[in-house]
């Protein structure tokens, strides 16, 4: 990126070059910096006169400019609302939200420019280069690599962006000159002690989540044929608000044991209404909560005379209760027939609460042993009806800052609303067993392999 920058910059005047990275600190190590960074490139040339470096700007002598940009925030983009640009080059594409994406992308024009004859209809242009992984693993993926045959040019609809797009794979093996620099490198990489995170680094594998906070979620385990789910079962409605963002509404069922596979406590969760705009992840539907309200009574209509389903619990994201001059979402929605009260919204362990993302983890692995293994079905079950839990909930990451947590840049929508459905029938794992009393004569060896079998597992107490 930062070469090919500089050639083009040096070839058309007045190009207008926008270098980004999520984070200021990260684009100063990855990109200014270091022997590789544009000082050190660039030095010969800021030497002679044909450049300048002033804070985040390098000018050229023919009027071309690379700006040195970073966006952390979704707010953040807005300082670039009046942006000309002609070339958006996006380092770490993954760590950015599609929102950010689309609206940097919308800036991207060439009003004005002048292009010698080599390089006419090749700008604008977008480049972007990312590793596997991070809050944007998902969109990412699905808008660049499912389904598309690598080194394929194709044309673009005008509803994503109407350029041409190319998705170009890379591998540790492409790289020559890390060999060359690094040769230890490729063993440093397989040391990283996960062979998801090896895989996803080494061979470009986009199909292994890197950093997924749930990665006991498993689609073959987790992921059921819709079936009729019995009249007698206890049923309950969650919802995660949303207006710019998008809501999710999750309907669920609690097992009575009644199929072999489905233990008894499980939950089924059968079906689900996320309120997210066509073809524009994470961007809601701006419903007014009236509408809202209508479309969960619909759902929930059974027959031509209005019957409906019963529902035993129904809980919401607390924030809708909040009133501001006026009814909250809850009591509007509530207008309609479709009631809830609060969910508990905690979201990490702390004293005397449990936390609903280990709730929600702990019906995801089901019964374990003593090393926390899986040894039977989980407690969490998605009918395949379900898509936007299943392409989400597997998708969301560690926040940086609070590793317990998850996080809330990404579409966390229905993580929350099955977290608060978990909180609102907790379930608890089996004790062990404690052994069998020894009976009959004793060896000092079966005296002693005794007392060990009785004693606190360390492991557990650490």
């Amino acid at each position: 990126m930062r070469v090919l920058a500089i050639i083009w910059c040096a070839a058309i005047p007045g190009l207008q070059v926008y270098l980004f990275r999520r984070i200021s600190e990260d684009l100063v190590k990855n990109h200014i910096e270091g022997p590789k960074g544009l000082r050190a490139l660039l030095a010969p040339w800021v030497q002679c006169g044909l450049v300048k470096i002033i804070e985040d700007e390098i000018r050229f002598w023919n009027g071309a400019k690379i700006y040195l940009c970073h966006c952390k925030d979704e707010k953040d983009r807005f300082r670039y609302l009046g942006a000309e640009i002609h070339v958006l080059l996006i380092d770490e594409l993954t760590t950015f939200t599609e929102v950010i994406y689309r609206f940097l992308r919308g800036r991207v024009r060439a009003v004005g420019l002048n292009l010698p004859e080599q390089y006419v209809g090749l700008f604008p242009r977008i480049l972007c280069s990312s590793n596997p992984g991070n809050v944007g693993h998902h969109w990412v993926k699905n808008a660049f690599i499912d389904g598309v045959t690598p080194m394929e040019v194709r044309q673009m609809p005008d509803e994503e962006g109407g350029m041409r797009r190319q998705y170009i794979p890379a591998k540790l093996a492409d790289n020559p000159s890390m060999a060359q620099d690094d040769p230890n490198y490729r063993a440093r990489l397989r040391g990283l002690g996960s062979p998801q995170l090896v895989k996803a680094m080494e061979d470009g594998d986009w199909n292994v989540i890197v950093g997924a906070y749930f990665s006991e979620f498993s689609t073959a385990r987790h992921v059921i044929k819709p079936f009729t789910i019995p009249a007698h079962w206890v049923r309950i409605r969650a919802m995660d608000w949303g207006s710019a963002k998008p809501f999710s509404v999750g309907w669920y069922a609690v097992s009575d044991g009644e199929f072999q596979a489905i233990p008894r406590g499980a939950l089924v969760k059968y079906r689900e209404w996320y309120g997210m705009a066509k073809g524009q992840p994470n961007v809601g539907l701006k419903l007014t909560a009236e509408q809202i309200g209508d479309g969960i009574v619909e759902r929930e209509t059974i027959n031509g005379r209005g019957d409906r389903e019963r529902i035993d619990v129904a809980v919401l994201d607390p924030a809708a209760f909040s009133e501001d001059g006026g009814p909250s979402h809850a009591e509007r929605m509530g207008g309609r027939g479709a009631v809830f009260t609060r969910a508990d919204n905690t979201r990490v362990a702390r004293q005397g609460a449990l936390g609903g993302w280990d709730m929600l983890r702990a019906r995801l692995k089901g019964e374990t042993d003593e090393n926390d293994v899986p040894i039977g079905p989980p407690m969490l079950f998605l009918f395949e009806t379900c898509v936007h839990t299943i392409r989400t909930l597997p998708a969301l990451q560690h926040d940086e800052h609070k590793p317990e947590d998850v996080n809330s840049d990404g579409e966390d929508h229905a993580g929350d609303e099955t977290r608060y459905a978990c909180m609102a029938r907790p379930w608890i794992r089996a004790l062990p067993k404690p052994p069998p009393p020894l009976r009959g004569p004793r060896t000092i060896g079966e005296m002693i392999q005794h007392a060990e079998s009785r004693m606190p597992d360390r492991k557990r107490i650490a």
